[in-house]
């Protein structure tokens, strides 16, 4: 993102979900070619949450993995974070029609700084998100910091093809035509001009897998290349024990 310089970069993005959050959902499905519904279908059989789990989904946009989540748990407890007020709106209607809505909470907050104990949740979710965060790395640690021993941190993102034809077909829909795409259906060609330039520094899902497993300090790494590696499914378990010492 370079006009955007990476201080900005917190202030930038929640402006532009705060202005595309009616459109959120309708262009997802549109721009995905509706594949992100799979593509999260695919995440939680890969998670395997069970009744009575208690879960956290970071950047929660407009709530569709957190219901996910609370459909699968039944009687534990779900928490959708979200910095974007306008989001959270959207996602909250959602949540007031669904059966499983007495045990979603919705919060405004701050991936960077989760307002969470320790060790709280057995799983920790970011969708389509942790390449529009500051830091990622900071944000994978909250992550980390927040999920029981054992517990799993878990991200959804595009990624980068491997197979040079098909990834630049792919850079040239994402780059040239998705912008219009934005402007046609929602009025809105910068924010979604700003989406392909939020992939150009992410890391592919090789080197977040290595982030993970390196640099995080997350155990038994799980990493998934969706739909020719335009998306990647990334899960990690918070060790239980950590540097010799046993964790609580």
């Amino acid at each position: 993102m370079n006009q955007h310089h990476n201080e900005e970069k917190p202030k930038f993005v929640h402006g532009v979900f705060e202005s595309i959050a009616r459109d959120y959902d309708r262009m997802n499905s549109l721009i995905s070619f509706n594949m992100h519904k799979r593509w999260r279908q695919f995440a939680m059989k890969k998670m395997e949450v069970k009744a009575g789990d208690y879960a956290l989904d970071i950047c929660c946009g407009t709530a569709d993995w957190t219901l996910s989540l609370a459909h699968a748990s039944q009687t534990g407890k779900i928490v959708g974070l979200d910095f974007s007020q306008n989001m959270l709106a959207v996602g909250q209607e959602k949540v007031d029609q669904s059966p499983d809505c007495a045990i979603i909470e919705l919060v405004q907050g701050d991936a960077m700084a989760l307002p969470f104990e320790d060790d709280t949740f057995d799983h920790v979710t970011i969708g389509f998100a942790l390449r529009n965060v500051k830091d990622l790395a900071h944000v994978l640690k909250e992550m980390k910091r927040v999920v029981k021993p054992g517990g799993q941190v878990v991200s959804l993102d595009l990624s980068k093809p491997t197979w040079k034809p098909f990834r630049a077909v792919y850079y040239l829909y994402f780059r040239h035509l998705l912008p219009f795409v934005g402007k046609i259906f929602a009025n809105r060609y910068e924010q979604y001009k700003w989406l392909p330039e939020s992939l150009l520094t992410f890391p592919d899902y090789k080197q977040l897998g290595d982030i993970m497993k390196t640099d995080i300090g997350l155990e038994n790494v799980g990493v998934y290349p969706l739909t020719g590696g335009i998306m990647a499914l990334h899960i990690g378990h918070k060790p239980f024990e950590e540097k010799g010492k046993m964790l609580k």
